[in-house]
C-alpha cells in the first residue's frame, strides 16, 4: 500500500489529491492561477489534515512536468521537491498530456489528442491509443488542415484541452471529435501509483520543468 500526494498546478485550475494505492482519498481546487503559489502549501495541509494522514507517512509525491505555464509549472515542481528533500521521499514526475489523456481515456473510441493551447495557432500536443501509449511524442504544433492528417485517415481522434477548441473550424474529418474534458490532479492517481509500483523515480537534483519550447524573458531596459 503506497500514500501519494498527487499535485498538479500546469494550468489554469491547480489542484491537490491524496490517494491511497490509485483510489483518490481527497482533492482541493484552485481555479485563481495567480494564485497558486500562495494557495498551494495551505491545500495540502489541508487534505492531509481532512484525511487523517500526516505528511510524514507519505510513500511520494507526484507532480506534472509540463508542458504548460512557466510559472505554473515551477510552483509544482519546487513544491513536490521541498517536501521530497525534507521527508526523504520519492519524487514522481507525469507528462501534462499524459494526464489529461487518462482524463478522457473514458470518453474516447479511438486515439486521443490532448492539446494546450500555446499561443497564436501554436499548441503543444501527443498523440495516445486508449492504453495512454504514445503514437506521436509530445511537441510544439502550429495547427492547420493536415494536423494528424494521417492518423485521421485511419482512426477516430478525440481532440481535448484548451488547445483542441484552435484546431476544431480547421478539421472536417468524419472521424475527429472534440471533448469538453476536466483534468486535475484525480487524474494522476492512476499514473503515479503505476510509476510507483515500478519504481520510476525522478531526480531530486536534475529533475526540471518540461517547457516543449525555450523560456524567454525581455531584460530590463537600462
Amino acid at each position: 500500500m503506497a500514500i501519494i500526494l498527487n499535485i498538479d498546478s500546469s494550468q489554469e485550475t491547480a489542484s491537490v489529491c491524496l490517494a491511497r494505492d490509485e483510489s483518490p482519498l481527497l482533492m482541493e481546487l484552485n481555479e485563481n492561477q495567480s494564485d497558486h503559489a500562495s494557495w498551494i502549501h495551505t491545500a495540502i495541509q489541508n487534505v492531509s489534515k481532512t484525511a487523517g494522514i500526516a505528511l510524514q507517512q507519505l510513500d511520494a509525491v507526484a507532480v506534472t512536468i509540463g508542458p504548460g505555464s512557466y510559472t505554473g509549472l515551477r510552483v509544482g515542481l519546487a513544491t513536490a521537491k521541498g517536501i521530497c528533500y525534507a521527508l526523504n521521499l520519492p519524487l514522481i514526475t507525469i507528462s501534462t498530456l499524459k494526464m489529461m489523456a487518462n482524463a478522457a481515456k473514458k470518453t474516447a473510441t479511438g486515439l486521443i489528442c490532448p492539446m494546450i493551447d500555446a499561443r497564436r495557432m501554436e499548441v503543444y500536443a501527443a498523440l495516445y491509443d486508449k492504453n495512454l501509449s504514445v503514437l506521436s511524442a509530445e511537441e510544439a504544433l502550429i495547427l492547420d488542415e493536415t494536423t494528424y492528417h494521417s492518423f485521421l485517415a485511419a482512426h477516430p481522434i478525440l481532440f481535448c484541452g484548451s488547445g483542441s477548441k484552435k484546431l476544431q473550424p480547421l478539421i472536417h474529418s468524419p472521424h475527429a471529435r472534440f471533448g469538453e474534458i476536466q483534468f486535475n490532479a484525480l487524474h494522476l492517481t492512476g499514473l503515479s501509483f503505476h510509476a510507483f509500483t515500478l519504481r520510476e523515480f525522478a531526480s531530486l537534483a536534475y529533475a526540471e520543468p518540461v517547457y516543449i519550447k525555450e523560456f524567454y524573458t525581455k531584460g530590463r531596459r537600462k
